[in-house]
């Protein structure tokens, strides 16, 4: 019988349950052994960020919102808590939680947008002869035995425990362990304090040159400055690591004999759950964030636009990596501070249209190229292909003639040429011409942007059925995989195409035109915002 979303119940099929942790909610789903979502439940979390770039979030709040649309599941009758054989988590990536011997945490944790590790990164890195800002010498260790090296910008794992630990002397004499967010989620689980191969990847500490065999490597600690008994021990990727702990499962209202996997970064498991799964198959997603990724048969990095190829959600494999800071939630800073208002909002009908729809209907009564407004996306900065946390939105060109409609279009067509800008650079890493991309993501759901997506890209672009489900898809393959019940090579055919749309050729003209100026606003402006954000909060 249909459920509310129109997806078919299946009492009594074997399925996972899928956890998703991203930075505005968290999504629960169940489903089953060959990815067909049976249903799923969403719980809102709050952000707390702070001046000079704080970003945090509380674990336990995390967990309390699992718990409870855990139990809403449940209850909804689209799965039977016998029929879970499994549990995987997908979270945000490049988090930090520091817990005590008993995995409580002992701040909140300081989430992928926290820069204010910036300065400890910087001097960690620096040296002579300098490289982007880089010392040579720590420079080629770190490329040569991680793939990649940390962020200036100080939103990586060790920026946050540098930050800590000069900052917070108490905290991280009370630390245990650094956890990211995945693995403390893996930690209320299993019980268990240990990272999984991909997920320790940011903290640029591990020897990743043999994907069986990824070790903490003494050398880049000593360069990074991080100690090994305050992280994790290492378990390969897509591996299980126990049955459910006895309070969790009483918790969620699930068998204790259910087996939780080691789940994966959002990034990964998206790659997974986009059916994108060979080497040189690209996907894009439009989420909060936005990123352009797809596995690769070697090592590799780009220092000069923030990508490297590192270990992967699926055994023995490497992922592209790469992400930008902005995307979809350009378009919701747009409705709730701009246009709308969340106190306009809060007092509505309950009846009231989705504004999300209200805005897209706008948008597509607005000719391409937003009659040349042009949307800079970057409100928390950049990370690729540029790397500057110093980066800020904004409207180029507006005119008295700019209207709701403009605007709307405008963001979306900007997180578009961002997505260019990146795509360009991706091209060129794999060395060959992409003729074709999937889509994900929030964002992939409304089809003027995949449209807008491309006509600025000039590629078709496949947008993945239900793919605001993309991360639940992709945790409860990797767990299929993990206990055995799924091949790899079977994903691809389980992940449905709704639509594909291939760019309009009439636009391309003009949108070739406005992503040259698109890049330009950054290339005359960075030493602008450099001085205007160098010493205020991101």
């Amino acid at each position: 019988m249909p459920d509310t979303e129109g997806r078919v119940s299946q009492a009594g099929a074997q399925s996972i349950l899928a956890i998703d942790l991203g930075t505005s909610a968290v999504k629960v789903a169940a489903v089953t052994l060959r990815g067909r979502i049976l249903g799923g439940d969403v719980e809102p979390l709050e952000l707390s960020l702070l001046p000079d770039g704080g970003a945090e979030q509380q674990p336990e709040a995390w967990w309390r919102a699992i718990v409870l649309a855990t139990r809403r599941l449940l209850a909804s009758g689209a799965v039977r808590a016998e029929d879970v054989i499994g549990i995987n988590c997908s979270s945000q990536w490049s988090g930090t939680v520091a817990v005590d011997a008993s995995g409580t945490p002992v701040c909140p944790a300081l989430i992928w947008m926290d820069s204010r590790g910036a300065q400890d990164v910087k001097r960690a890195v620096n040296g002579f002869p300098s490289i982007e800002g880089y010392g040579a010498r720590q420079l080629l260790t770190w490329i040569r035995l991680s793939g990649g090296i940390p962020s200036l910008s100080g939103k990586d794992p060790v920026g946050h425990i540098l930050y800590l630990r000069r900052e917070r002397p108490d905290v991280y004499r009370r630390t245990y362990k650094f956890l990211e967010p995945k693995d403390w989620l893996n930690l209320k689980l299993s019980g268990r304090f240990a990272a999984s191969y991909d997920s320790i990847t940011l903290h640029w500490v591990t020897d990743n040159r043999t994907l069986g065999r990824i070790v903490y490597d003494d050398r880049l600690l000593k360069l990074a400055g991080l100690e090994r008994e305050k992280l994790p021990d290492l378990v390969p990727a897509s591996s299980v690591l126990g049955p459910l702990h006895a309070e969790a499962a009483r918790e969620l209202g699930l068998r204790e004999d259910v087996q939780v996997v080691t789940g994966a970064p959002d990034i990964l498991a998206a790659a997974v759950g986009s059916g994108a799964v060979g080497d040189f198959e690209p996907h894009l997603c439009v989420g909060t964030s936005s990123w352009l990724c797809c596995h690769v048969p070697y090592k590799k990095t780009d220092l000069f636009h923030q990508m490297a190829s590192l270990p992967s959600a699926l055994p023995g494999r490497y992922l592209l990596a790469n992400e930008q800071e902005s995307a979809g939630i350009c378009l919701t800073f747009l409705k709730d501070n701009i246009l709308y208002g969340r106190d306009a909002q809060a007092s509505s009908d309950g009846d009231s249209p989705d504004l999300y729809q209200v805005m897209e209907q706008q948008a597509g009564s607005v000719p391409a190229g937003s009659d040349q407004l042009i949307f800079m996306p970057w409100l928390n900065g950049e990370r690729s292909p540029v790397d500057d946390k110093f980066l800020r939105g904004g409207f180029f060109n507006q005119s008295l003639k700019t209207t709701r409609a403009h605007m709307v279009r405008a963001v979306m067509e900007g997180v578009a040429y961002n997505s260019r800008w990146l795509f360009t650079y991706v091209e060129q890493f794999v060395g060959r011409k992409l003729p074709s991309l999937r889509i994900i993501g929030g964002g992939a759901r409304s089809a003027l942007w995949c449209q807008i997506h491309a006509d600025v890209l000039g590629r078709a672009v496949q947008q993945v059925d239900e793919p605001v489900l993309a991360n639940a898809r992709g945790a409860a393959f990797q767990a299929a995989v993990a206990l055995g019940r799924l091949t790899v090579e079977e994903i691809p055919s389980l992940v449905p195409v709704a639509r594909t749309f291939q760019p309009d050729a009439r636009n391309a003209a003009l949108y070739d035109e406005l992503f040259r100026e698109f890049v330009n606003l950054y290339k005359h402006n960075k030493a602008i915002f450099a001085r205007l954000n160098r010493a205020r909060s991101a």
